[in-house]
């Protein structure tokens, strides 16, 4: 008698799945399709937000460099990068995207200068750096958006100094 009711609650829950799956089969596209919907959602920040943030590194970057702050240099080279490589990731429709590895060497040089807390490397790189700049805006058509070194610190609330 145990094994037959057994039996029988275990058919039922079989037939109770098997009758059901259609209706968690729709639940769990309707939880599918609410998710894509939630990801496609997202803010994404445009090229101008990311071109802002480049602006505000390139300049911290500068004086972190002028100050001997090697620590800080390094932190800001790191975030151009970053800010870059979320270019590429983010902004993939955009043309100047396809552009922006031209930066790549001349972040390179910057770094190396940093590494060896070498001030005269350090300005012509930076230089190269800001003049590279200048050329992915001339090849994208915004060469009227023209970079420079900068003479006046982004932020009264940051010290440069080491």
């Amino acid at each position: 008698m145990k094994n037959t009711t057994f039996l029988l609650l275990m058919i039922a829950l079989v037939m109770n799945g098997c009758t059901s799956s259609d209706s968690r089969t729709v639940a769990l596209e309707q939880q599918v399709v609410a998710l894509e919907q939630r990801v496609n959602d997202q803010f994404v920040p445009g090229f101008g937000e990311f071109m802002s943030t480049l602006q505000v590194h390139h300049a911290k970057l500068w004086f972190a460099g002028e100050a001997g702050n090697w620590p800080l240099a390094e932190f800001e080279v790191h975030e151009l990068g970053e800010a870059l490589d979320d270019i590429k990731k983010y902004q993939t429709e955009r043309k100047e995207s396809e552009l922006v590895v031209m930066l790549d060497p001349a972040l390179d040089s910057v770094r190396a200068a940093i590494q060896k807390a070498d001030p005269v490397l350090f300005r012509s790189s930076y230089t190269l750096l800001t003049n590279t700049c200048n050329t992915c805006h001339q090849a994208t058509n915004f060469a009227f958006n023209v970079v420079k070194v900068p003479d006046t610190p982004p932020f009264s609330n940051q010290v440069f100094k080491p």
